[in-house]
């Protein structure tokens, strides 16, 4: 839960670098949110309206997370444009974000496995 709440309080951070712990707790706790909010919402007649509601609210931290991800990787942020392409793009997109960040520091900034978390 840190890790969701670390990157809601840099809400817009597009600078910087994420870990991959980072990056992949904070997609499963979204994804745990928006499925029980999808639940809840056909529940109680409302279709999806409460996980879009959601969705919109975490739009920009979603993307920054992505970006600083990229960074970590040594690739700009807008390489998340690729999940645009369908299918191969996507996949091409999980490739990046799955992969190992660069040791030591990069362009975009130190290496956050040396960085001390912050808690």
């Amino acid at each position: 839960m840190n890790w969701y709440l670390a990157v809601l309080k840099n809400y817009a951070g597009f600078s910087g670098r994420a870990r991959r712990t980072e990056y992949w707790m904070f997609f499963l706790i979204n994804l745990i949110i928006v499925v029980v909010l999808d639940v809840i919402g056909m529940a109680i007649k409302v279709s999806t309206l409460l996980g879009g509601i959601y969705g919109l609210a975490v739009l920009i931290p979603s993307l920054a997370v992505g970006v600083r991800r990229l960074h970590d990787t040594g690739r700009s942020g807008w390489w998340l444009l690729i999940g645009l392409i369908p299918v191969i793009g996507t996949i091409i997109l999980i490739v990046f974000l799955a992969t190992e960040g660069q040791p030591g520091d990069n362009q975009y900034g130190p290496n956050p496995k040396q960085v001390p978390a912050v808690a």
